[in-house]
């Protein structure tokens, strides 16, 4: 089924399957910078940002990580200037599309620091202990629980000892006063948006779907606690973004960050 046949509220659960997201997303990438940025009133470029900064500092004076779901590879420059000595990047992501568009008109100059895997992420056969940092910016919405358990062992497995991860994703701020203004946006706003000025097939339509559905990081910040790294929830702007920053133990030093923050 593809969003093209049916409105988003009629699709079925196999949105989560990789397929569909890879289409979808495919589907979105010659567009997908401006609509987000315009969309979120420039909150994305903002909270990934605020990942970067929330992630501890590697071990490494010269690390080397990965960006799972990396898309546009729009987190590079925030993750590049505060860790300027970072050797390389791997992006893994499941569509060509929106790394072709990244490497052409965003990251040409940064090309020698990035490599790409075109894959599934939890699919992917990521070496063990080989990443000195792992960071993700709104990718965590395309997976359903299942796939987060898988994911939040993929990070633990991945991370060498003393490794250090940041992730964040859109999410429902429930007890927020505007709450309801919030859903209203991304349920009502976005698919208008899309119809009427881009004429699209409701592929942007869909990642409100999957933001609402995502809830927020609270889960997967268990999921990652109980593969035994250590893990700190955070929430952005009310709650309209969530995230989890954190540690594997065994590095030269260990943090403790458990707990939320704002």
């Amino acid at each position: 089924m593809s969003p093209s046949d049916d409105t988003p509220e009629n699709i079925s659960d196999d949105i989560y399957d990789p397929g569909f997201v890879k289409d979808v997303f495919d589907r979105c990438s010659e567009r997908y910078i401006a609509f987000s940025y315009f969309c979120s009133l420039g909150f994305t470029e903002r909270w990934r940002r605020q990942c970067v900064g929330a992630m501890p500092a590697p071990d490494d004076q010269a690390p080397e990580g990965y960006d799972l779901m990396a898309g546009t590879g729009e987190v590079w420059p925030h993750l590049l200037k505060r860790f300027p000595g970072t050797r390389a990047i791997t992006a893994v992501d499941i569509s060509s599309g929106m790394h072709r568009r990244a490497l052409e008109r965003l990251h040409a100059h940064r090309a020698h620091k990035i490599d790409f895997i075109e894959d599934d992420v939890l699919a992917s056969a990521l070496p063990d202990e080989s990443a000195a940092f792992v960071i993700s910016t709104f990718g965590l919405k395309t997976f359903n629980p299942a796939q987060h358990a898988r994911l939040a062992r993929l990070v633990a497995r991945a991370l060498k000892p003393g490794g250090v991860f940041s992730m964040i994703e859109a999410s429902d701020p429930k007890g927020w006063l505007l709450r309801p203004l919030y859903l209203f946006h991304l349920k009502t706003i976005l698919p208008l948006v899309e119809r009427v000025l881009l004429r699209g097939a409701q592929d942007f339509a869909m990642i409100g779907i999957y933001s609402t559905n995502f809830g927020d990081a609270s889960a997967f910040s268990e999921m990652l606690r109980s593969e035994g790294l250590e893990v700190e929830f955070k929430r952005y702007f009310f709650g309209c973004a969530t995230g989890v920053v954190g540690r594997k133990p065994g590095g030269i030093e260990v943090h403790t960050t458990r707990g939320r923050s704002s």
